[in-house]
């Protein structure tokens, strides 16, 4: 079944692959990204009657909607929405200015909240549709000098969980995918940002540009093997509301869960001892 698929964030990385996976099995493509010519470059040569490029930056409110109506427009539907655009503020908390935390949030929560009230009327009209957000193993478990970062994937965790909930009775699947380091620009200079500032006490036990750069094309994860898995999670009747990906999500998320886990039952008598004796 050939579906109409709107992604953000599509012009490099996992957006991009995603995009050539879901061409690649006979779908028809909405691709945006803020940098119209970098779109142009990626996907020169797929054709262009189940191609469409927008140029959109996730973080103004005011494009999401004519860029759902553009797409609506060209192709009458959206059955997939793949919110990927996104980026990493890494850095010590007090190292990070807040005009960049609010601009780290602005991207990788409000835009994907922009895009979400943008095109979930599409999709109740259509009483289908399938919102695949793309969160990280960051949003369940904390990285040191990552904490700005990881709260916006917390965020999405809790937004696609309760989503799940509201949109369930109009039969539209929310996924939230997991993935853990994957071999990207996410690391690059010409994405990933660090704390503006540096506080010794933190530098003395080294910068967190030092402990993330030699990471910088050695992670694990495989872009286009996760995009042919989000183009399978799309088709699939009854798909999950989280995936992992990558075999260190899923290692570090289990070994997370059983110290959770233990911490329950260490904690449980003190848990409940809050709760009202009448």
């Amino acid at each position: 079944m050939s579906r109409i698929w709107f992604i953000t964030g599509a012009g490099r990385g996992i957006g991009a692959a995603i995009v050539r996976a879901a061409l690649a099995q006979g779908h028809s493509v909405v691709a945006s990204g803020r940098n119209l010519a970098q779109l142009q470059a990626s996907f020169d040569g797929a054709d262009p009657a189940r191609l469409l490029l927008l140029e959109l930056d996730v973080a103004v409110e005011a494009q999401a909607a004519p860029a759902i109506a553009a797409a609506t427009e060209r192709f009458g539907r959206i059955d997939v929405l793949v919110n990927n655009a996104a980026y990493g503020q890494m850095g010590n908390l007090e190292e990070v200015p807040m005009a960049d935390v609010e601009r780290q949030f602005g991207v990788n929560v409000y835009g994907v909240m922009h895009m979400l009230q943008a095109a979930l009327p599409v999709m109740r009209r259509q009483r289908a549709g399938h919102v695949i957000n793309i969160s990280s193993v960051g949003g369940l478990l904390g990285f040191n000098g990552a904490s700005v970062y990881c709260a916006t994937k917390y965020a999405i965790e809790g937004l696609s969980a309760s989503l799940a909930l509201e949109l369930k009775p109009f039969g539209i699947h929310v996924t939230a995918v997991e993935p853990g380091f994957f071999r990207t620009e996410f690391l690059d200079q010409s994405s990933v940002r660090y704390g503006a500032k540096t506080i010794d006490d933190y530098a003395a036990q080294g910068t967190v540009e030092d402990a993330y750069s030699p990471y910088r094309g050695k992670q694990l994860g495989d872009p286009l093997k996760l995009a042919d898995v989000i183009v399978r999670l799309a088709g699939m009747e009854t798909p999950p509301a989280q995936l992992l990906a990558g075999s260190d999500a899923v290692a570090m998320t289990a070994a997370a869960l059983d110290a959770r886990r233990a911490e329950l039952h260490e904690w449980r008598s003190l848990s409940e001892s809050t709760d009202h004796v009448a």
